[in-house]
């Protein structure tokens, strides 16, 4: 028996930078405004913040805020628990990694800078927007040909496998 999979996935990534600029200075620049990927993969979100003088002493990112308003990092959200790691990269970069997504994690990612006085924090909007999408398979084909055609919900922006034959004994 003959097993052959075609992937009807538009694989696209996108190359987009959004430019968030703040007040006096203060900005935050995403390299990706919106990303597409599959549950159970990993993905990383990554931007660059600037800021006129001064020490910036927190770096977070996050999707909600807390009863009175003050966003939460993802580091401290238990929904992410032992799934996000932050990475500060190169001056003024930053990567969040967040493992094993699930479609409870499509949301708007922010990050967040404040100063060594606490008295000056920046959220880099509108943020990046992550859609976590699983897999559809349809199945097609006569009794031992079998066909499997993949589709999801949203054009993927990472570059999975999108076909391949396989022969089942």
């Amino acid at each position: 028996m003959t097993l052959r999979t075609t992937g009807s996935v538009l694989v696209v990534f996108l190359w987009s930078v959004a430019v968030v600029l703040g007040q006096d200075g203060w900005s935050v620049t995403y390299t990706n405004q919106s990303i597409c990927t599959l549950n159970g993969s990993t993905v990383e979100l990554t931007c660059s913040y600037t800021y006129p003088s001064g020490t910036v002493t927190t770096t977070f990112w996050f999707t909600k805020n807390d009863a009175e308003g003050n966003p939460v990092s993802l580091s401290d959200d238990p929904d992410y628990k032992g799934r996000v790691t932050y990475r500060k990269d190169k001056e003024n970069g930053h990567t969040l990694t967040i493992t094993d997504l699930r479609e409870s994690d499509s949301a708007t990612y922010n990050f967040r800078f404040t100063d060594q006085t606490g008295k000056w924090r920046y959220t880099g909007n509108p943020g990046v927007s992550l859609s976590v999408t699983g897999l559809q398979v349809k199945v097609t084909g006569g009794h031992q040909d079998k066909t499997l055609t993949c589709s999801t919900t949203c054009t993927l922006t990472d570059n999975p496998p999108t076909s391949g034959t396989r022969t089942v004994p």
